[in-house]
């Protein structure tokens, strides 16, 4: 497998990483056994054969640095860096079983604190057996710059039991790039290098416009302890799609909605009030084709919103998300603050390297908090013969920032997947069970 240099929006997330910050995303697993022990073990070993037969899983990636001619050809080629295969790949270091726990979460939040290792391909699988006797957990992590939730969710299902999945578009064959460029090319590479900088500055001032008045929530930002927690939250889907059928909108409408429900209660009980407040929140947007594995990069925007946590009305608070979120959609992906990771499309590679940690740290100033949807089959996942029950999505933690907040649907139930500092949110079990209970204040509002 030849070298793959990495998208823009890759490359930030790769250098943006620091120790006390990593930039992997995750998924918990929950599968059901009836001996979680010898089950987990077995699939460990499944895991670890299974892994060596997938391309995706063997790709380290590494620093390319290449004469300018090049860059002028394919500017991120500059002080870049590629996704190659590893040589001596060895999936035994990949995937680890951990002693039985009775807590999945706990054992969890350790491990989503760990960065992974920047040199060998960036992916982890633990295994850890439960104590119950009913069922084993499996934590996936995909580093960012490796994998966005679309493909790490094919990565993943790589090493699950074989099953009926649309197969990935083969990738377009593409000329060998030489190290200088013909000189025909030269008015069109100027002309395209123009472009970008324009583009650029014209997405820059959009995002500019559009965080102005952003004002931090302090629950929500926090001097960085490197310490994480996660926890998980479980909905039915029909009680979700009975609000929307009530009120209109979309699902995702109302997902977000019990995410600002679920703060208003939050910062209420722990005292903290939420008088006047409406974080800005990030709510990522895909702009890979559906079924497509290709490009393997990333490719996101975000729209920009202000979540009604002020408003004491579930209700209303639901109208307020269907509005911003319709508005988002009027206007696309490309305007605001939300835009800000296309200008990562638009900046060179060694921009990236030497400006990743002042944008890491920046993030705080762009929104507050972090809301994501990862998508999931509707096919039921198996692995070693023993199905998946329960799937929670965890996303990076931005510097500066104590919470997000990723969201899959899976089999007929919403699952949550939250995670946070652990020293700023020691409380996140309570907003778990905030989330809960917005649902059903939802669910009887709509009924009154």
């Amino acid at each position: 497998m030849t070298a793959d240099l990495l998208a823009p929006l890759d490359l930030a997330f790769w250098n943006i990483e620091s120790a006390e910050h990593p930039m992997h995303l995750g998924a918990l697993g929950i599968f059901s056994a009836h001996s979680p022990a010898a089950a987990g073990a077995h699939a460990a070993d499944l895991l670890a054969a299974r892994a060596a037969g997938v391309p995706g899983l063997r790709m380290r990636i590494r620093d390319v640095w290449q004469p300018l001619p090049s860059a002028l050809r394919r500017p991120l080629a500059f002080g870049g860096a590629a996704r190659e295969a590893d040589p001596d790949f060895d999936p035994l270091n990949h995937v680890r079983l951990h002693a039985p726990t009775a807590d999945f979460h706990t054992v969890a939040g350790r491990l989503m604190e760990r960065p992974l290792e920047r040199d060998r391909p960036p992916w982890e699988a633990h295994v850890l057996p439960g104590e119950d006797g009913v069922c084993f957990a499996v934590l996936f992590k995909f580093h960012h710059a490796l994998a966005d939730g679309l493909r790490a969710l094919t990565l993943a299902a790589g090493v699950m039991d074989p099953m009926d999945m649309p197969a990935p578009r083969p990738r377009p064959a593409q000329a060998p790039r030489g190290l200088v460029p013909d000189v025909r090319d030269l008015p069109g590479l100027m002309r395209g290098a123009l472009s970008d900088m324009s583009r650029a500055l014209d997405i820059g001032a959009s995002v500019a416009r559009s965080s102005l008045d952003v004002r931090s929530t302090p629950a929500l930002t926090c001097e960085p302890s490197g310490t994480r927690r996660t926890a998980g939250v479980v909905l039915d889907l029909d009680d979700v799609h009975r609000v929307r059928k009530t009120v209109g909108g979309t699902v995702n409408d109302v997902l977000i909605a019990v995410v600002a429900g679920a703060l208003r209660r939050w910062l209420d009980e722990r005292g903290d009030g939420s008088e006047g407040v409406a974080p800005r929140a990030l709510i990522p947007v895909s702009k890979r084709r559906p079924r497509t594995a290709y490009p393997q990069g990333n490719r996101l925007s975000g729209y920009l919103m202000r979540l009604p946590v002020d408003d004491p009305d579930p209700l209303a608070r639901l109208a307020s998300v269907r509005d911003a979120m319709d508005r988002n959609k009027d206007a696309g992906p490309n305007r605001g603050a939300g835009a800000v990771a296309l200008l990562a499309d638009h900046v060179p590679a060694f921009a990236h390297r030497l400006g990743g940690p002042l944008v890491g740290q920046a993030a705080r100033l762009w929104f507050d908090l972090l809301v994501t949807s990862v998508p999931l089959p509707s096919l039921g996942l198996k692995l070693g013969g023993h199905p998946l029950t329960a799937v929670f999505p965890f996303a990076p933690l931005a510097p500066g920032h104590s919470l997000a907040v990723a969201v899959s649907t899976y089999r007929g139930s919403v699952h949550y997947g939250l995670v946070a500092d652990g020293e700023a949110v020691p409380d996140l079990d309570l907003f778990a069970t905030a989330v809960s209970q917005e649902v059903a204040t939802l669910i009887k509002a709509c009924r009154s």
